[in-house]
């Protein structure tokens, strides 16, 4: 079954309330305070889930499974919130998935789900729910969190949020250009952080690249683990069928040649367009995108654009 566009959420308007919930990793307090700030100067009104703030298994998660999942099913399902922003990464989203009630989600009017990284996991499981959904910067992150928030990172996440602006970006390497593959390619984009798609493999939340415009990005994996978790999605058959590549940031993935070897050996021969060099994913700037919204890919200016949030009014 092929990739196909997803219910776009409106974008927020001045007073919508927007919830903060902790899915992943422990919650810096002052970035999250930061990001908080920030949100409200935009003319949100931000509620922060009850129990963000919270820590277990050590220190490893933002509290219990439980606690953090009731937060996100409380957000989703409470029909005066209009955005659900995750607080951070890290890790521990894909816990959450069985602790879920999914008929209750599904029921719910669609709404921005914000995150990346870790988010990674919910933004698959909710393409169940046919939402399209927002890769970008989140709160209480460096980027959002810290003064004076990242300009570039602030300011395309908050030109996507109330104006629907789509994401206009530029590749700025070519890995694999097949012959006579020159034309436009409108696809849905599917993706997000390498080490999160290759987790999901064999669970029912993988959401395939059949039909797709596959994004990819990771944090700290070095080539030889890029190369495993590529050879892992080559594997499950994970690619059969995508229409393009385009990659992201490999932030603090070791040295660019051995990266660009990796990305060249493990995708350069599947027939499709594979560029590299957007800037979206962990980094100096993260860009937004929108999962499950329309890509449209020119191959040979390596410009991706992608719909942006629904501007219509109710």
């Amino acid at each position: 079954m092929g990739a196909s566009p997803r219910t776009v959420p409106r974008v927020l308007r001045p007073g919508d309330r927007v919830a903060v919930v902790a899915p992943s990793s422990p919650v810096p307090a002052e970035r999250l305070a930061g990001g908080v700030a920030l949100l409200k100067s935009w003319g949100l009104d931000v509620v922060v889930g009850r129990h963000v703030g919270r820590t277990a298994h050590e220190g490893m998660l933002a509290g219990t499974d439980y606690e953090r999942a009731a937060d996100l099913q409380e957000a989703w399902t409470d029909s005066s919130i209009s955005a659900v922003c995750c607080a951070r990464g890290g890790y521990g989203a894909g816990r959450l998935l069985d602790h879920l009630d999914w008929e209750s989600l599904a029921q719910a009017s669609p709404k921005v789900l914000l995150g990346s990284s870790d988010v990674t996991a919910l933004h698959e499981a909710w393409a169940r729910l046919g939402v399209a959904t927002v890769f970008g910067p989140m709160p209480a992150t460096e980027l959002l969190g810290e003064a004076p928030p990242n300009p570039d990172s602030a300011g395309a996440l908050q030109a996507m949020l109330f104006d629907g602006q789509p994401a206009d970006l530029q590749t700025t390497d070519v890995i694999a250009e097949p012959a006579g593959v020159q034309t436009e390619i409108e696809a849905p984009l599917v993706g997000g952080t390498l080490s999160l798609l290759a987790a999901s493999i064999g669970t029912e939340f993988t959401v395939p690249a059949d039909g797709a415009i596959v994004f990819l990005e990771d944090v700290g994996e070095v080539p030889y683990r890029i190369d495993r978790l590529l050879t892992q999605l080559r594997l499950a058959g994970w690619f059969a069928g995508a229409r393009a590549i385009v990659v992201g940031s490999l932030f603090e993935c070791g040295d660019p040649a051995a990266l660009r070897g990796v990305l060249t050996d493990r995708l350069g021969d599947l027939g499709i367009p594979v560029l590299a060099g957007l800037e979206v994913g962990h980094g100096a700037v993260q860009r937004s995108l929108l999962l499950g919204g329309v890509a449209r890919l020119d191959p040979g200016t390596g410009t991706l654009t992608v719909s942006g949030l629904e501007t219509a009014r109710s």
